[in-house]
């Protein structure tokens, strides 16, 4: 009998008990046998360094509920919400999933498939009127606008609603479209600090209380906890080696980098502080936001330039991460009909393949020697 599976995108920084409800709700409303998470590597969609590497992640997922772990490359995965989703549902195709669930800050009933047809139909013009809005405003502003005054039903736009919103437009490009299930989200807001009950909590609020030495074991199943406890990472930890690149690229060379343009190579050699929290501050402005600062600066840490990004986003392949006995199953009743390569490990033809994820990994070994990639067996649970 076929296997059917549910597909989800995530980040797990780190894998905490609403990931771990997530995957559950994505079996149970899909009607999966099997849930394949699409991951981000070591490095994240905002442009930051993940708190515990890849494979620690990989692995807490697996022991709660996922059953198949794909790496979503790093030409994917550090990139505006728009491009994240592209690369993680033509994973998700090319592993053929039936379903897609996503969690969302939208609590109201909104019908992300309809919504998608309707960016296929009217993309022309969404983009013309884009186009027409004050160049001062930031990018996630301009779409907002633009979309909710074509389509008024997608006028809130929290976080994980613009990225289902993402998932559902591109979902909609396939010939054979996903069957998608929203979540909404049942812990905190997106980046809520606090931590309110003994259950559910952000990501962004276990981080800050977990790096101000508070309790965290409420939040997350033990496997996370004793990662955490093992190692835990954060920008400040990139910060002298940061500096280093802006202070030893020429601005000739800062131009030559991925996104790089509006004469931003001036706006971030020019700032000094004394640690990263205090630079990142000093450079954010309404139109230039953490997010898209993070992600420029993680460009400037690992020297991308667009060739790069264009050339691994064009050769991508599926980077088995881990699996449990379910997901070798799907596995092995599935590879023959996957449209992409299949990585079991990392070796000269993958790291020459995708070359821009190898080379993240390997600045991200400078800070946590124990992450290792190359050779590296997926794990099986």
């Amino acid at each position: 009998m076929a296997l059917r599976s549910c597909g989800i995108v995530v980040e797990y920084n780190p894998f905490h008990n609403g990931h771990k409800y997530h995957a559950q709700k994505a079996r149970e409303l899909s009607g999966a046998d099997v849930v394949v998470a699409v991951m981000s590597g070591n490095f994240l969609q905002r442009g930051e360094p993940a708190i515990t590497d890849k494979w620690s992640r990989a692995e807490a997922a697996l022991k709660n509920g996922v059953d198949l772990v794909v790496e979503l490359p790093f030409a994917w995965a550090v990139q505006s919400a728009d491009y994240f989703a592209k690369g993680s549902i033509k994973l998700l195709q090319a592993l053929n999933c039936d379903a897609l669930c996503f969690g969302t800050d939208n609590q109201a009933t909104f019908d992300y498939t309809d919504y998608g047809r309707f960016f296929m139909e009217e993309q022309a013009a969404i983009d013309q009127l884009f186009h027409e809005l004050p160049v001062g405003w930031s990018y996630p502003e301009k779409m907002a606008e633009a979309v909710s005054r074509l389509y008024p039903k997608a006028k809130a736009f929290p976080p994980n609603h613009i990225l289902g919103l993402s998932y559902a437009k591109e979902n909609a490009s396939y010939n054979h479209p996903m069957e998608i299930f929203p979540l909404p989200r049942k812990d905190q807001g997106y980046h809520d600090e606090s931590l309110v009950n003994n259950q559910f909590a952000s990501a962004t609020g276990i981080r800050q209380a977990f790096l101000a030495g508070n309790q965290v074991s409420d939040f997350v199943p033990v496997e996370t906890l004793h990662a955490l406890q093992k190692t835990h990472i954060a920008w400040s930890n990139f910060w002298p080696f940061l500096q280093y690149q802006l202070r030893a690229t020429s601005l000739e060379g800062m131009q030559e980098l991925y996104q790089m343009n509006e004469g931003l190579e001036h706006r971030l050699t020019s700032q000094k502080a004394a640690n990263f929290s205090d630079y990142l501050q000093a450079i954010s402005t309404k139109r230039y936001t953490q997010p898209r600062l993070q992600r420029l600066l993680t460009y400037v840490l690992l020297q991308v330039r667009e060739a790069e990004i264009k050339a691994e986003q064009a050769d991508s392949l599926l980077h088995i991460l881990g699996f449990t006995q379910k997901g070798q199953a799907y596995l092995n009743q599935k590879k023959k009909q996957f449209t992409l390569p299949v990585a079991a490990k990392i070796g000269q033809k993958e790291r020459e393949q995708h070359f821009l994820t190898y080379r993240a990994d390997q600045i991200y070994q400078l800070i946590c020697p124990a992450e290792q990639t190359s050779g590296r067996f997926p794990i099986q649970v």
